[in-house]
């Protein structure tokens, strides 16, 4: 029997034996695309190698005896099973096929020496070519050498018993004995230049295609870690209409080792000039026409370029906003106005205002409600301001900068990478920010609106997809969307923004009703826009440095030399000092709810300690408010013992909700707003230790019975990591307004995978 199927022998076809993934490389092999080559190890070798080594009935018999709402037992059989399949030795004439085919794949295309290659797994099941279960997307990169290869072929096999992937199958009732999983071994590009394309515009217009281009390995591009050049194309005539080029100053490169990647300087006369060249672009621009022609539907591509040619990697349908009703060219739009410079449109939306120009953090303060804040590029010290303003532009930055990411988050129009901006105006000019096309217009200009992108259509999910929100002005607006609810409004941005002033400053004064009357009136705006769905509030989460901000804060909060770990969240609000002030907040949440908006929920932020949790559910019972099946009490489960004592924090609250941003920068020791570990790929989401406290909380939370939601940036950024949390069983995942539609699609594709109804 073949057990090994190459690329050009495959198509769409062959699901069954070749899993999803595996068929979709024998199809695009087949029409034609550059695909970096390769081969299956099909379905049918994982079936005889569990057959033939007599491990089919020691499996089967411990899934049979598993009880698999027991995480505990789930978790140790499991891990069982896949330790049979990665420590069995493969019989001789299957292992022999896949070397041979191995040291094939080096012959033609290394002159004979060991190549590097990704093993991906690829699940199928038998009768149901259309169910894949977690465990498929195990991928181990830079394999090299013939044994490496035979061991992973058999690791990606133990990963269709995951605890989550064995769940599934045994509560959708599908049988263990149909599923079956098909390895693909390929070539990895070792890309001087890489990056995505888009065969439309991810917001809807059909008429484009959208290139983006970094130098080095494509986990640069896809991982938001460096700002690549943007390529705008039409389709009709196939031309380049506009590009942004970005200075580069590292890639991630394969390491000199031969295994993973390091980062690596490029030179300085390479770093300001145009990745791809034109005639490129071109060509690739017709290798996604040939893919969407083929498909009949819009492509997210990934490819890679390496030696003068390029490769396709990826192409899967977009899944990012519904296509928009109507599509407006950006060329027939007429704009009566003086254009000033243009960058990248990182956060939609058009304002007009005076200008303030910030050079550095003492000059914060002159932006007022309604200026347009032009800086080099943002930080984190400048939220404050960045919240008063109408709109932002910055000299630096791409679409996954600080000032985009926080932009959006605020819904406030951001327009970033322009050059030059702070060169061409002065503080008072009057401009407009166009920040849904990325144009800059001197003086007060009008520009007409872009319809709104048709949401109807998005389809539903088990999974609860909340939003996160600050600012009570934008509530209206985005309760228009077909969201739960508010998954974390953050508290302190209506502190910061409406009231001001420090509370034990508002008590000094005599003016506690006042402060309590400021913060309830901006929580039942959200409330009273969303109602009846839930609005989760956070209780204030300043430190000690942005409590000092705040009117009168430098009399009552001390000096700390690191306030990210210092007197903040919980640990504040049952000690002597500060429970006086967290008494204000509780009456502002105690008045909204007296006035009859009962969807209004709890979370408390930064907790360390189950004692912390008792004290201050005492506190909140003493100024009447105590949990209640209409009163929910959730906890910030972001620093790990949380995460370690999952359960025993289970049994004090509602829910968890996890803030995966705080939770990395603890597990692994890296300052969440350091530029330089932040550029060298240490603050990353996805890590296994971080994915682990994740899981740990989930299963957790889950086990007694309690809700379990995310509220960081990690799904928004990758749609990989949202189908993480689908399968580990999270049940509702926050997410910034921009990112509700493309988190949406991607977990109600996970869900129908793992096969999960929305009606469940």
């Amino acid at each position: 029997m073949a057990y090994v199927k190459w690329f050009s022998e495959i198509s769409k076809d062959d699901v069954p034996i070749a899993g999803g993934k595996g068929a979709n490389l024998g199809e695009m092999t087949q029409i034609g695309l550059p695909i970096p080559p390769g081969f299956v190890v099909t379905a049918n070798a994982y079936w005889d190698f569990i057959n033939r080594t007599g491990l089919k009935d020691r499996i089967f018999e411990i899934l049979r005896s598993t009880n698999v709402d027991d995480t505990d037992e789930l978790d140790r059989n499991t891990k069982k099973i896949r330790d049979l399949i990665k420590g069995t030795k493969m019989p001789m004439d299957m292992e022999m096929e896949i070397v041979e085919a191995y040291r094939k794949l080096c012959n033609e295309y290394n002159g004979g020496q060991p190549v590097n290659v990704a093993v991906r797994s690829s699940a199928t099941a038998e009768d149901m070519p259309d169910a894949s279960f977690a465990g498929q997307q195990d991928t181990y990169l830079d394999v090299v050498g013939e044994e490496d290869v035979v061991k992973n072929v058999q690791s990606c096999w133990a990963s269709l018993f995951t605890p989550r992937a064995t769940f599934y199958r045994e509560k959708q009732g599908y049988s263990h004995e149909k599923v079956k999983l098909a390895a693909v071994v390929q070539k990895m590009v070792n890309s001087e230049v890489s990056g995505v394309m888009f065969t439309a515009d991810p917001t809807g217009d059909t008429s484009k295609i959208v290139i983006e281009a970094a130098y080095g390995l494509g986990e640069a591009v896809v991982g938001g870690m460096v700002t690549p050049d943007t390529y705008i194309l039409s389709k009709n005539p196939l031309k380049i209409v506009s590009k942004h080029i970005s200075k580069q100053t590292w890639k991630v490169d394969r390491a000199k080792s031969g295994k993973g990647t390091e980062h690596v300087d490029i030179p300085e006369e390479l770093q300001d000039k145009q990745k791809l060249p034109d005639d490129k672009i071109i060509e690739l621009a017709k290798l996604g026409l040939t893919s969407e022609n083929h498909y009949n539907h819009p492509q997210d591509m990934e490819w890679a370029y390496e030696g003068g040619k390029l490769y396709i990697v990826q192409s899967r349908a977009i899944t990012t906003l519904k296509l928009k009703k109507k599509v407006e060219e950006e060329e027939k739009i007429e704009v009566k106005g003086e254009v000033l410079t243009k960058g990248l449109a990182a956060s939609p939306g058009i304002a007009t205002g005076p200008v303030k120009v910030v050079h550095d953090l003492s000059e914060l303060d002159k932006v007022q409600k309604g200026d347009i804040l032009v800086t080099v590029m943002t930080n984190p010290d400048m939220v404050p301001a960045m919240k008063r303003a109408a709109a932002i532009v910055t000299d630096e930055g791409g679409m996954t900068c600080h000032a985009a990411i926080v932009g959006r988050e605020l819904g406030i129009p951001s327009v970033v990478g322009t050059g030059n901006i702070t060169q061409l105006v002065k503080d008072g000019d009057i401009i407009t920010v166009d920040a849904t096309r990325g144009f800059v217009y001197k003086g007060e200009v009008q520009i007409e609106k872009k319809e709104e992108i048709d949401l109807s259509t998005l389809p539903k999910t088990k999974t609860h997809i909340y939003l996160n929100l600050g600012i009570p002005d934008m509530a209206e607006k985005y309760a228009k969307l077909p969201v739960d609810g508010v998954g974390l409004m953050r508290e302190e941005f209506i502190v910061a923004t409406y009231i001001k002033k420090h509370p034990l400053k508002a008590i000094e004064e005599g003016k506690e009703q006042e402060w309590i009357d400021k913060l309830a009136d901006g929580v039942a705006r959200v409330c009273k826009a969303f109602y009846p769905r839930p609005v989760v509030l956070r209780f204030s989460d300043f430190k000690t440095n942005e409590y000092r901000d705040l009117e009168g804060g430098n009399k009552y909060e001390p000096q700390e030399d690191n306030p990210m770990l210092g007197w903040r969240g919980c640990s504040r609000y049952y000690s002597p000092k500060y429970e006086p002030a967290f008494r204000l907040e509780l009456r502002a949440i105690k008045k909204v709810r007296d006035s009859g908006l009962d969807n209004l929920w709890v979370m408390l932020p930064f907790v360390r300690k189950q004692e912390e949790v008792k004290n201050i559910l005492k506190i909140m019972e003493e100024e009447g408010l105590k949990r209640s099946d209409n009163f929910k009490v959730w906890i910030m489960a972001e620093v790990p013992s949380v995460a370690l004592l999952s359960e025993e924090f289970a049994e004090l609250v509602d829910g968890f909700s996890i803030g995966s941003n705080d939770l990395t920068q603890l597990v692994l020791g890296v300052d969440r707003d350091s530029e330089m570990l932040g550029r060298m790929g240490l603050f990353d989401e996805r890590d296994p230790a971080v994915k682990k406290a994740i899981s740990m909380i989930i299963h957790g939370a889950r086990s007694k019975g309690r809700t379990v939601s995310l509220c960081g940036q990690a799904p928004s950024n990758y749609p990989e990591f949202a189908k993480f949390l689908v399968e580990q069983g999270i049940t509702s995942i926050s997410v910034n307004p921009d990112a509700f539609a493309k988190v949406k699609k991607v977990v109600a594709e996970t869900e129908k995978e793992l096969g999960i109804s929305p009606d469940q």
